[in-house]
């Protein structure tokens, strides 16, 4: 009896004679904040590696400057995320396409007051996320919000969609 071509392939799989084009794999891109008070800090805004972007964490300041925005928890949570929104569109990604967050409070008791802006930002499908708390925080700041984005490199110059229209 002659072995039969699936036995054939399955052998060529195991051992590597039947390969997939696969695409090549980059090294990751540091992106720097486009701000220069902001570019003066030791760390990136962002990190592309492969289809992903990686966001530093990003505290409710003011854009261009350290300053925070004013009235507590919910306004920062408020800039944060729109800090956020901001450096994934800019990197050309948005907020639909955030896999995962984590949440860092200065305080845990601010846990509702931040779910209450989180829930106006992401409406549905709502990304993986963790949330602590923190003893402090970079310049005093209540809460700092941190993402994942899936963003391929076939999208990065599509039109960024808002995250409550997914």
């Amino acid at each position: 009896m002659k072995p039969a071509p699936v036995v054939a392939i399955a052998l060529a799989v195991l051992f590597g004679g039947c390969r997939t084009a696969r695409p090549a794999v980059s090294s990751p891109e540091f992106l720097p904040a486009p701000e220069p008070a902001l570019r003066a800090l030791p760390f990136s805004e962002a990190v592309r590696a492969g289809d992903f972007l990686f966001l530093s964490g990003q505290i409710g300041n003011l854009p261009g400057t350290l300053q925070l925005e004013q009235g507590g928890v919910a306004p920062e949570a408020a800039r944060a995320l729109d800090n956020i929104r901001a450096i994934l569109e800019r990197h050309g990604s948005s907020l639909g396409d955030v896999v995962k967050c984590t949440v860092f409070l200065a305080d845990m008791r601010d846990w509702p007051a931040f779910n209450e802006v989180y829930r106006k930002v992401f409406s549905r499908n709502f990304p993986a996320r963790s949330a602590l708390g923190a003893s402090g925080l970079a310049v005093g700041a209540h809460v700092e919000v941190e993402c994942v984005a899936y963003a391929p490199a076939d999208r990065r110059h599509a039109p960024a969609v808002a995250a409550t229209s997914r």
